[in-house]
């Protein structure tokens, strides 16, 4: 069976290519206010799941932010036209350039910004959550990847057979992963999950913390 072990947090990722791309320096969050370009994601990743395990819906008012934790909800002004939104962050992005946050469909509907694609924007938080998630203390991890959309196409392609696989992010100094992982109730649930992976040809990393 093709496992190995490791805690959390997992530091020994193999990621052998790319160096990371010099990115523009974002403004950053200043008494709850950030402005800078806004962009939105939608039917490409409908039904996928997002960085928090929530599953994509381009018809909610959500939004994926770099740092903001899961559950905070923001405020986002159009300030070419002056129109406003209020979404929830369940995501994580973009990570395009100096792009400071990626709104649904919806949102951008509300914004009159899917025509133009991107927009300088006004970000004010509105409602913070009081901690960050629970720490995930099982489970199988499938895969890393520096690539979102390679993250979203595993995750989909376990879906079927593995409701509860999300994809977690993981940032270093120098670079952004997202890892696919499959949370478990306790070890040995974790130990059965890495053997059902194994067995379809999976190269599993197991979680045991």
């Amino acid at each position: 069976m093709k496992v190995r072990r490791t805690g959390l947090p997992a530091v020994a990722l193999i990621v052998a290519l790319l160096l990371p791309a010099c990115r523009p320096r974002l403004r950053p969050i200043i008494d709850g206010v950030q402005t800078g370009i806004a962009s939105w994601y939608g039917a490409e990743f409908h039904g996928r799941r997002t960085s928090n395990g929530e599953v994509y819906n381009m018809h909610d008012l959500t939004a994926a932010h770099r740092t903001l934790l899961f559950g905070t909800v923001v405020e986002i002004t159009n300030l070419q036209n002056g129109r406003s939104v209020t979404v929830r962050i369940n995501d994580r992005g973009p990570f395009v350039g100096n792009r400071i946050i990626d709104l649904s469909y919806a949102a951008a509907r509300m914004l009159d910004m899917v025509g133009p694609g991107v927009i300088p924007v006004r970000l004010e938080v509105v409602q913070q959550v009081a901690s960050a998630q629970a720490p995930q203390h099982f489970g199988v991890q499938v895969g890393a990847f520096i690539l979102k959309d390679n993250a979203q196409g595993l995750a989909a392609k376990l879906l079927p057979d593995f409701p509860d696989v999300a994809i977690f992010l993981f940032q270093t100094e120098s670079q952004t992963y997202y890892r696919v992982r499959i949370p478990a109730a306790s070890a040995e649930e974790a130990r059965r999950l890495a053997e059902r992976l194994s067995r379809k040809g999976y190269d599993v990393v197991l979680i045991e913390n």
